[in-house]
């Protein structure tokens, strides 16, 4: 009955972690509708390695890590269909220099306006409270890469949000 002592130990892994790891998703993405259908997707392909995945010591880092690529793969998806769909419809030969965006209204949409590496270390870093090394496993980089990107993030962040904003961000990290 190793099946069903693994199909138990599964079971026990998604009810802890799914809502952990689809909010990851919702943060990475800024996608709401997305966030749950990644976080299945990850689950879908740790369940096809259980067997192996069962043994680590940090299953839990490897899912994260699977969220992230899937995630940096929708993002990367959704930036080349609106890049086709701009050339489908573009009329006019006029150049914009800038993005259209409003004002920046909070976080999460601060957070879209991140390169995908910067926005999963500060999304890991403060939203989730990992470690720089469990961020480093998380996203398959160097603990140096993870300081360095939070801190670009964290100063892009403040950019956009100004100085108070992140300020609390970075504070109630802190006071957890």
């Amino acid at each position: 009955m190793l099946l069903d002592d693994a199909s138990a130990e599964f079971h026990d892994f998604f009810e802890r972690h799914h809502a952990e790891l689809a909010r990851l998703a919702h943060l990475l993405t800024g996608e709401k509708d997305a966030a749950d259908d990644l976080a299945a997707d990850a689950l879908v392909a740790l369940w096809q390695r259980w067997d192996r995945l069962r043994a680590a010591q940090h299953p839990v880092a490897y899912a994260r890590g699977v969220v992230a690529n899937l995630a940096r793969e929708r993002i990367r998806s959704t930036v080349r269909e609106r890049r086709r769909v701009a050339l489908f419809w573009s009329r006019s030969t006029e150049l914009v220099d800038g993005p259209d965006v409003a004002v920046v209204l909070d976080v999460r949409a601060a957070l879209t306006r991140l390169p995908f590496r910067k926005r999963a270390c500060v999304v890991l870093r403060h939203a989730f409270d990992l470690s720089e090394k469990d961020t480093a496993a998380a996203l398959g980089i160097s603990v140096g890469t993870v300081k360095s990107q939070t801190s670009k993030g964290m100063a892009e962040l403040e950019r956009l949000l100004g100085a108070a904003a992140v300020g609390e961000l970075a504070a109630g990290r802190r006071n957890r």
